[in-house]
Parts: structure tokens; C-alpha cells; sequence
């Protein structure tokens, strides 16, 4: 079956996380994907662990399935010459080095225009190609403090907290992959490519959403709430009788809802809690109230009285309990894969659901170099010219 993107060829030159996760969704989707990595392999990734599958860490096989993988010395004038001649056959260049190393190789913008007219470069950096801080690196614990999402996560007791997975470049990630797609479409119409220009912290402020919107338009700086919403109350964590739970109440009907099923029906008739706006003027004194109500049952008891009534709901649940989900398992969400050195592995499913073009895992996140040979095959380069540039440790 055709896949949705199988006429798109990426060349992924990434590392670390934002790129290769950004790919990862290209490949999912179709794309030929060909990793572009030193001898020997080059993604820091492949190293970081425990935990490991037989030798192969866990983080590496999380954003790196749907590729072919290639060695390249970047650092060598040949090795670069047989870069260019696979970005003549490409449509996307995507990279993360520094800024600068693009042109000083003789790839940057305009030369990778003399060389594809139509090629697509995403370049990923922690802080875009201007501005005073374009020369710095860039790491996702670093943006989410220059970001302000530190500042709004955690409690006041608990001082700024940074998200636990590394969300700066999540979000680098897809929004390299909205980009490229964008730049496909247009280029169906100009027949010309483009530069993408996406930078770590631009992704991270973007990402602020209604907390930047509150701020730019009362001028106050926002505190860290903890578990609890800045615009909605009651939204955010409650203890139960054995555990903790979060209630979400979006609006006044549900707000009415949960304090009939918490028998207390004259709240919502209290001024000072009949609307939106004046729970959050009197947030402490209504979460005192139903807190005391909700101690009272099991986190399990709540979640079925509170499906029941449509207010929404939900246990916190642990990583094991994620995965043990059923709605999680109906979703595809854990795939079985076939490593050639890890044995059978599980990875974590795509969240793309395309009813005639569905995403497919078609090749497990590969070896250092794994399709070196088959790849330059492709483009013209003889079993001897192979073994040439082996021994000149060229791949």
C-alpha cells in the first residue's frame, strides 16, 4: 500500500532528540529515511543508558525507527562529495550542527540551491540563526529554564521544575516536521525549495500558549500554581482516600455536576462560586470544601462516579500503569520489533491514525551504517568503490 509521504526522500543528518524525532514522524508516514551518522555511528543517543537491549539503548530506539542508516566522514572533502550527490537525489535536508558548520562545509543555503533546486533544508538550533544568541549550543534543560517553562512548573514550595521528559525538543520536533511538510506542499506549486529555520527557544516560547497570552495581555508575570490551572478552577489535583486523582471541570454545568455527586448542592448558588471568575477569586475556600469531600472515597470509586456523571477524570497514573491501559493497548500505542541485535523489542506506537494511508513500522531503528552499502549502491557506487571508501574509512 502507498504510504502517505512514500515519494519523499529525507536526509537526516540530526542527532540527539528534535531530529531524529522530527524524521521518525517523516518515516512513519512513508518517507525514505537515510540516517547520516560518522564511522562508527555518531548519534550520542546510541550511548546513553542503562537501560540497553543487548548493547542497543533504549533511548536511541525511541526516535529512530523508519530509517536506513549511512556513514559518512563529513569531515573529509570526499565524504562530502558523496553527500552532495545524495542531496541531489533528495527532497529534505534536515540537520542540527552548530551554526556555522552548514556553510564552512560548503552546504550552506545558496550552495545547497545550486545543488537541488527544490531541496527542502530544516535546520534545527537551540536559538535560530540570529540574534545574540545564535552561536550558543543548545540543550532542552536549558531551554526550558530561558523559555519560562521552568518558571511556571512545580509549586511555590517546590521552586521551578522542569518537565520530565524533554519536551523543548518534542516540540522542536514536530514543529520541524509541520514546517517541512508546509514547505512540500508549497513546493508542489513553485517547484522551488526553502530553508527552514527552527530553533529550539522559539518552539519552547510558542509553547506558552494561554500563559503567554495572560501575561502580554494583563502585563502580570504568571506564578507556579503547582497541579492547579491558572484560568479554571476546580482543575487540578485532589488526595483521595488512597491516593491522588485530577478533576477537570471546564465549565459551570460540570462545576454543578460534581458538587451534586459531592452533596453539596447549595455551592453552586453561592456568589461567591457560581461562576468561572469568582472561583478563581475564591479558589482556596472552594478547594477546602470539596478536598474534604473527595478524602472520602477511593481514587477508583471516584473515577467511576465521576465517569458516570460526564465530569472528567482521571487516576495519575505510573509509566507500568500507562501501558497496562486498556484504552492505551486498543490504540496500538506498544508495537512489537523485530532488531536484528536487540531481539524482539517494544516501541512506543504513532499517534497518526490515516485511514488509507496508515502508518506502518516498516524497518527497526538501525545499526551504525547499516544500509551504507545498499544505499550508495543506489546512487551509482560499484562493490570496489565501496571497499575503496572503507579502507579510506571514508564510511
Amino acid at each position: 500500500m502507498t504510504k502517505a509521504l512514500s515519494n519523499i526522500r529525507v536526509l537526516d543528518l540530526s542527532r540527539v532528540l528534535a531530529g531524529p524525532y522530527c524524521t521518525m514522524i517523516l518515516g512513519d508516514l512513508g518517507t525514505d529515511v537515510i540516517k547520516v551518522e560518522a564511522p562508527g555511528g555518531s548519534d550520542e543517543t546510541r550511548q546513553w543508558g542503562p537501560p540497553y537491549a543487548n548493547g542497543e539503548s533504549a533511548y536511541f530506539l525511541c526516535a529512530n525507527r523508519n530509517k536506513r542508516a549511512i556513514t559518512l566522514d563529513l569531515k573529509s572533502e570526499e565524504g562530502r562529495r558523496i553527500l552532495k550527490e545524495l542531496i541531489v537525489k533528495s527532497d529534505v535536508v534536515i540537520e542540527n550542527f552548530k551554526h556555522g558548520t552548514m556553510k564552512k562545509w560548503g552546504l550552506d543555503e545558496e550552495s545547497l540551491n545550486e545543488l537541488n533546486p527544490k531541496i527542502i533544508h530544516c535546520s534545527i538550533t537551540g536559538f535560530g540563526k540570529n540574534g545574540p544568541y545564535k552561536h550558543l549550543p543548545g540543550y532542552d534543560f536549558i531551554i526550558q529554564a530561558l523559555g519560562g517553562l521552568m518558571s511556571i512548573t512545580g509549586s511555590e514550595e517546590s521552586g521551578p521544575l522542569k518537565v520530565g521528559v524533554a519536551i523543548s525538543d518534542i516540540l522542536t520536533g514536530l514543529y520541524s516536521a509541520i514546517g517541512i511538510l508546509a514547505a512540500i506542499n508549497e513546493r508542489n506549486q513553485s517547484h522551488e525549495g526553502q530553508s527552514i529555520d527552527i530553533s529550539l527557544l522559539d518552539s519552547q516560547v510558542s509553547a506558552l500558549v494561554n500563559v503567554a497570552s495572560n501575561y502580554l495581555i494583563s502585563g502580570r508575570n504568571p506564578k507556579r500554581l503547582g497541579n492547579e490551572h491558572p484560568n479554571i478552577v476546580p482543575y487540578q489535583l485532589f488526595n483521595t482516600s488512597d491516593g491522588e486523582m485530577v478533576i477537570a471541570v471546564g465549565n459551570d454545568r460540570q462545576f454543578t455536576r460534581l458538587c451534586n455527586v459531592l452533596e453539596l448542592p447549595k455551592v453552586p448558588a453561592a456568589p461567591k462560586f457560581s461562576t468561572n471568575p469568582n472561583r478563581i477569586q475564591n479558589r482556596d475556600q472552594l478547594i477546602a470544601l470539596l478536598s474534604e469531600r473527595i478524602k472520602q472515597k477511593t481514587t477508583k470509586e471516584w473515577c467511576k462516579i465521576l465517569d458516570d456523571s460526564g465530569i472528567p477524570c482521571g487516576p495519575i497514573n505510573s509509566i507500568k500503569e500507562v501501558f497496562e491501559d486498556p484504552q492505551v493497548k486498543s490504540r496500538g500505542m506498544v508495537i512489537d520489533l523485530e532488531h536484528p541485535k536487540a531481539g524482539t523489542i517494544k516501541v512506543v506506537g504513532s499517534p497518526l491514525k490515516l485511514s488509507r494511508t496508515p502508518v506502518e513500522v516498516r524497518r527497526h531503528p538501525p545499526l551504525p551504517g547499516e544500509h551504507t552499502e545498499e544505499v550508495l549502491n543506489e546512487i551509482g557506487y560499484t562493490l570496489n568503490d565501496i571497499k575503496d571508501l572503507k579502507h579510506k574509512n571514508i564510511i
